[in-house]
């Protein structure tokens, strides 16, 4: 009996722990709820890096969650927000973002390396079938003949199972 107690006040003590992470916040309308969490995915955290503020657990998110949660209520657009954001902590807080001169390794690394390995690749192929023409003529009329009676010389059932 003690053993069932102890594991049902263990469970509602784990129930407790993850009520506590849903962030209770009130909203005029369903659309400016339906702004706050495309907001709030939208952004990263600063800390976690690779988490939405949405998903993120973190003190920082949490502080931004609030930030977003203001601006909509004082009626600032999505656009405004975003600005608030970047402004205090750079393009990284974007999932995507913009064009710019220290975002720009970002955007054109990845083509950059695309385009520098297809050449390297026509390059090697390229070299391959220079040296095998290259190869071929190096022997002269008589070596090829030779070598082709010697090719022909093979007994053919070598190699084969009996």
């Amino acid at each position: 009996m003690k053993r069932a107690l102890s594991v049902i006040v263990l469970a509602l003590g784990m129930l407790s722990r993850s009520y506590a992470a849903i962030d209770p916040r009130d909203f005029t309308n369903d659309s400016q709820r339906e702004r706050y969490h495309e907001l709030a995915v939208e952004l990263r955290c600063p800390k976690c890096q690779n988490q939405s503020i949405a998903e993120s657990d973190s003190p920082i998110a949490n502080d931004l969650r609030n930030q977003i949660h203001r601006m909509l209520r004082e009626g600032r657009s999505d656009d405004q927000i975003i600005d608030f954001m970047v402004e205090r902590y750079g393009d990284f807080v974007l999932y995507d973002p913009p064009l710019s001169s220290s975002t720009a390794l970002l955007w054109l690394g990845p083509a950059a390396l695309l385009l520098g390995g297809s050449a390297i690749v026509v390059v090697i192929v390229a070299s391959r079938r220079r040296s095998r023409h290259t190869t071929a003529s190096l022997l002269s009329d008589g070596e090829r003949s030779r070598l082709a009676g010697l090719l022909g010389a093979v007994d053919p059932s070598i190699g084969q199972d009996t």
